[in-house]
Parts: C-alpha cells; structure tokens; sequence
C-alpha cells in the first residue's frame, strides 16, 4: 500500500460567522503565530495557558473534529508534592472547545495513578485587544483604556476595552466550585483519588458595545446545522476517490467559512475569504467563490451581489481608492476600521472585483432564472458599467488600468495583489499604471454578458452597444497583447503601454473569459502546460525560468487552486479537455496529501517526482474559500455543467478522462428544477431525477 505524506497544520483555527480562535497544536495560545480568540477584527485573548501546579502540560494529541469544535489530550509532568510527588503521565487532562458565536471551553481532569492527586491546575488568560491588522503584523499601538474585573460570587471574569464609542471584551463564567483569581491567571484546586474525574466549564461570551453574544450551552450543536447544509446542496459521487473526498471537504469548508448579512430587510449569505485573517466581507474573493460554486451553491452569488451593491462605491474618495460605481475589496470591523485609522470601511484596491460583479450577476441569474435578480441589481450594474469606461480606463485607451491614488493603496490590484508580484522580464518591477492582460478579459466577458442581460430586460440599443464594445476589445486586445514568437499573451501593459512578456499564469485566464481567438488557443494551453510552468501539482503563478521565480513566494513561482480551476474551466471551453483533466488531476492529487483533502490558499511551486509531495506556503490560509471552491470548478471543468435556467434548460457537455470513470451529482439546481445526473465515461449522461427533456448535451450558446 503506498505510503500518503499528509501536510498538517502548525496551528488549529475554529470558527463562526466573525469568531475565531487560532491555537497551537495544543489548543493552548502562547503568543506564537499570531494566534488569539478574534471577534469581529479584535483579539480578544492573546494568550490561554494551561499549568499543574505551575508546570506546563504534555500535549499528547489534539485538533479540530469540525469547522466550530476540538478536542486535545494532554498529559501530566512530574508533580512535586509536599506528601507524594506525582507521577509523570499519571493524570489525564481533556479539553472539549466549541465555538458558536460565543466560546466553551470543557475541561476534565483524571487521574489514573494508584495514588491520590492534588495540585492547582492554572487557566492563565490575556487580553490585549489588538485590532486583526496589530496581530498579524506582530505590532500594537497604545488606545483606549483596558480593565479587568473578577467577580468571586458570581465566579465571572470580565475583560474590556474601551476607546471613546468603541467598546470590545469578553466575560468568562466559570461553572465550577472553588476558583479563585489573581495576576491574570484563574486556579482551580485538585484533589482527586484514584480513578476520579474532575470537571470544569468555562463560557466566554463576547462583546461589541452593547450587544453581547453568549456562549453555547453545550458541547453538541443539537442543530447539526452542517449536516443541514449537506443535505440541501450539490452532493458529489466521483469514482475516484481523492476527487470524491476533495469535493466533500471543499463543501464543508464553504459551508463554516458562511457570513450572514441583512440587505434591504432580506438575509443573505456570502463566503468569507478564508482562516483567520480574512473572515470579513470580500469583493474579488466573494465573486470568484459564488461562480466557482455556482451549482453547489447559488446563494452565495445572490447573497454577495447584494452585499457588495450595498457597498459599491458612490462617490470618489481617494484615501480609500473610491471611485462612482466601484465594487469594493475589503470590508472590516475592527478598532483600527471604527477610527478610519485604515481604509478598509470598505477599501476599494481592487481592479477586477467590478467586472467580475457583473459576470456573477449574469451566472446567477443563468442559474437561477430570477429576472428580479437582475432588476434589483441593475443600478449597481450600470454604476459598474460607467465606472469600466470611466476611472477603469484611466487613460481612455480602451485598456483597464489601475494605480492606487491612496498613498497607503495597494500597488497592485488584481488577484495577484502582492506588492512584487508584477514584474519585468528581468525581474524589476513594472511601473504603473498597469494594465493587466486578464482585467481586459474579465471586461470582455462583463460586456457580453451584459448584453444578454440587456436583450432580457427589452433593451436592445445597450446590448447592441455592449456587443459592438466587447468586439472592438477584442480586436484590439489580441492586437497589442499577443506574442507571436511566444505564442503567448504579454502578462500588462506598463506605464508606458509597452507590452511586459512576463510568463506567469495570468493569461490563462483569458481562456476563461473568452478573448482568445480559436486558431490561438492551443498554442496558449500549450505554453502554460510547458514544464516551467506545469509542476505536476498544477500551474505555477510565473515561469521557473523567469528572473523572480520563487517556488516558496506568495505570487512569484507558487501554485493557487483557484487560479488552476480558472484556467482549467477555460481549457474546456475551447475543447482543451485533456489538459482541462490533467490540471484538474495534479490539483486534486495535491489535496489528498493535505490534512482531511483540506486544500490551501496556495502551495510551494516544486517539480512533481516519484516519492514527493506538496509542500504548504508557510501562513497559507486553511480553510481558504476559493481554494475550496476549486474542488467544483475543476469538477466543472470536466463536466461543463451550464444552467440556462432563463430559458428551461440544463447544458452538460462532459469529458470524464481515464481517472475518473463515473461522477453522480444529486441536488444539481437549475431554476426551480432540481436533477440527478450520472455521467460516465463513453455514454450520454443519465439523468436519475428530473424531466430529461430540459437537459441538453453540449456547450451553453451564448445568446
């Protein structure tokens, strides 16, 4: 049997909604890897220690048993005793935590020594109340004032900080007898005989001026709300079974990484980015999510259209890179967000999220068959439209450009927004503005999408005018961009609209978007399946033969799962299916040697050999939404399920390569429709449940 190196985490993270918890492997917060309890952007405990008789604990075993719960093992050292010294391993201490808005924490200790055990176990606990930006740069400036109240006959302890209207803490009850407290540190006295347990509950509820949320009364959620979710989204059956697994965990992962808004008095759901820096409303990130999990989850692209709309941008506010009709990067809740001592209230550093508003907006509606969806939303899309033509080209060439106008922006604003992920060919960093190949893309199949959106609402003139747009960029694009001794596309334009022939993964993305010419495609799919660029675990960010490359950098030699999903769904669609299939194999290989199939947000960028395996991007995010989401987008690029709920029907047009000889999908949505469908290598597909007349075998045409 072949032996599986599975990577696992250096920390242990648990969330809920905007609560995480980031620990190390011991379930114990001791200042390393920024860890702490975070609550809508603040840490509210910066360190959580566990002692015996003022010795540290041997940590046996332990991790997260789900998104929200853990459970960790530890052991006694040696005790010094005034009567017995106890014995090494001769007391078992268990610790239950689950999160559910609020935290609890379940503690029993047990003694299994032939000898009667008595010692002061200590809960040393801290509360710094660094803004999320503070801890993840390992830095805090002094504000407001912190307090700490203990409360003996209610056995309450009470941390807050106060910085003139902002208000965040946490209050600890305790629900157990004799505990005392001093020096920041709770003790509890054991004495326990051979054989007894001893048991404690901690219940942290947490603060946000007046609004607290409490902590779970119990351990079990009697809700079961992920097995919920389970059973009323896209389930997965694949024969292979690392793709089965990645599917299944991919779910579960979008399922906790879930954030529920009100818009307009209507609830709605988005995707969080990702653990633990990033769970907070999304532009790019959210868009990408809500298409790669389309047919797992519509909701998704519905709740973030509404979300994102609320926020477009309405008025130019350069400090936050605003600008009329611009849909915003990043949205944050934190001290440093409540004082606008950072721009994230919303930030708006981000180029691609308002083109890729409008493609979401056009899938969902092809998904769902919603026409309200599109009259609900279509202020925002004709704000996203002027903003394309105006501050989106800011030199009136046609070309999308970006450049931060904050001092403090990004100085890149696209996926690849790392500030040295942009580079010449010789390794020195484009200067700006720059014009990113996979932005004019992304416009291209806005505007076309649009136009069909326009043609359904009884507006021909604007699709017509869209239509002529799309064909101009399209004509103009493949003009200044291609290589033709590279049979490749230029990565940007720089400052001074010279071409940048950079090799990096962006152009693949072009596939996606449909701005290729046919008679071009395959020597695209070629370039990027090229050996410098392939690694064996997927397609790597930029060329090993290039002056930057870094296989451990972030954006400069690294491979991303979403950024492979993207590319491989555009394989498929210019009928690359083969290479579409072996993408989707090195990524879903990759994820079998991760912990649970729980992929990252990214991989070092290493050749694939006999008896290697992926190696994790050290702070890479886990879970990490579009990383999971990749699961189904490569699925989909296999089976090119296409809904086209508008108009009655369901496309499949399936290509199942050697690997994977059969997938089942029950629950597949289309409008009010819902299928079964098995596909098999070499037939038509079979649809289980559902009326087969509504489904189509072939690529969706484009109306």
């Amino acid at each position: 049997m072949a032996f599986t190196v599975q990577a696992g985490a250096s920390r242990i993270a648990l969330h809920h909604a905007m609560t995480v918890l980031v620990t190390g492997p011991d379930g114990q917060i001791n200042g390393a890897d920024q860890q702490g309890l975070f609550f809508r952007d603040t840490r509210l405990i910066s360190a959580w220690m566990l002692t015996a008789a003022g010795l540290a604990w041997e940590s046996l075993s332990g991790g997260a048993v789900s998104a929200d719960m853990a459970k960790f093992y530890l052991t006694n050292p040696a005790i010094p005793s005034g009567t017995a010294d106890i014995p090494r391993r001769s007391v078992a201490l268990v610790l239950n935590r689950r999160i559910d808005a609020g935290l609890r924490d379940g503690i029993t200790v047990t003694n299994y020594g032939r000898a009667a055990a008595r010692f002061d176990l200590s809960v040393h606990i801290v509360s710094d109340f660094a803004d999320v930006f503070e801890a993840k740069a390992n830095r805090q400036a002094v504000r407001g004032e912190n307090s700490v109240a203990w409360s003996p006959d209610i056995q309450t302890l009470t941390a807050l900080h106060r910085n003139g209207d902002f208000v965040r803490g946490l209050t600890i009850r305790i629900k157990t007898p004799a505990v005392t407290y001093a020096d920041s540190t709770l003790s509890f006295p054991i004495a326990l005989q051979p054989g007894e347990a001893w048991h404690a509950t901690l219940l942290y509820d947490l603060i946000d001026g007046s609004e607290m949320l409490t902590a779970p009364d119990s351990q079990i959620d009697p809700g079961d709300d992920t097995q919920t979710w389970r059973e009323s989204v896209l389930q997965v059956q694949a024969s292979d079974p690392s793709l089965d697994a990645f599917c299944a965990q991919a779910s579960d992962d979008l399922a906790a990484l879930r954030l529920g808004f009100t818009v307009d008095g209507r609830p709605v759901t988005m995707p969080a980015a990702g653990l633990p820096w990033f769970i907070a409303p999304f532009g790019r990130d959210s868009l990408i999510v809500s298409l790669q999990a389309m047919m797992l989850y519509p909701g998704f692209a519905q709740g973030s259209l509404a979300v994102l709309g609320q926020h477009q941008a309405a008025e130019y506010d350069p400090r936050r890179d605003a600008e009329p009709g611009k849909i915003m990067h990043e949205l944050r809740y934190g001290e440093l967000a409540h004082f606008k001592l950072v721009p994230h209230t919303p930030y708006f550093g981000t180029a691609d999220a308002t083109p890729l508003y409008l493609i979401t907006l056009h899938e969902a509606w092809k998904a769902t068959g919603d026409h309200a969806l599109l009259t609900r939303h279509l202020v925002h899309a004709e704000a996203a439209l002027r903003w394309i033509d105006t501050d989106g080209d800011r030199d009136g060439d046609g070309f999308q450009e970006y450049q931060a106008r904050s001092a403090t922006g990004y100085e890149n604003m696209a996926w690849k927004d790392s500030g040295d992920a942009i580079n010449m060919i010789d390794g020195s960093p484009v200067q700006g503005p720059k014009a990113l190949c996979e932005l004019q893309g992304y416009v291209y199949d806005a505007w076309t999408r649009m136009a069909e959106i326009f043609d359904a609402l009884a507006r021909p003139d604007q699709a017509a005018a869209l239509r002529t747009k799309a064909a101009s960029l399209f004509e103009r694009f493949n003009a200044i961009f291609w290589d033709e001794a590279g049979g490749f596309y230029a990565l940007t334009l720089d400052g001074t609209k010279r071409p940048v022939f950079s090799v990096a993964s962006n152009p693949g993305h072009l596939l996606w978007s449909g701005i290729v010419p046919a008679n071009r495609a395959r020597r695209v799919v070629d370039r990027l399946m090229r050996a410098d660029m392939f690694s064996g675990w997927g397609i790597r960010t930029l060329s090993a033969d290039h002056a930057r490359f870094d296989p451990y950098s972030y954006h400069n030699g690294s491979v991303w799962p979403h950024d492979n999903s993207l590319i491989a769904l555009g394989m498929k669609r210019y009928g690359f299916a083969r290479e579409a299939a072996q993408v989707a194999r090195a990524v879903t290989d990759a994820a079998r040697h991760f912990q649970a199939h729980q992929i990252p947000e990214l991989y070092a960028g290493l050749t694939r050999e006999p008896r290697s395996f992926p190696v994790r991007y050290a702070g890479a995010n886990v879970p990490q939404a579009w990383a999971a989401g990749s699961a189904f987008a490569l699925l989909q690029a296999m089976l090119s399920i296409a809904p086209d709920a508008p108009n009655g029907c369901l496309y499949v047009d399936p290509s199942l390569p050697d690997w994977l000889t059969e997938v089942t999908l029950r629950g597949l949505r289309c409008g009010s429709n819902s299928y079964d469908i098995q596909f098999r290598q070499g037939v038509p597909p079979d649809i289980l449940r559902g009326n087969p007349s509504t489904v189509r075998v072939g690529p969706r045409p484009l109306r």
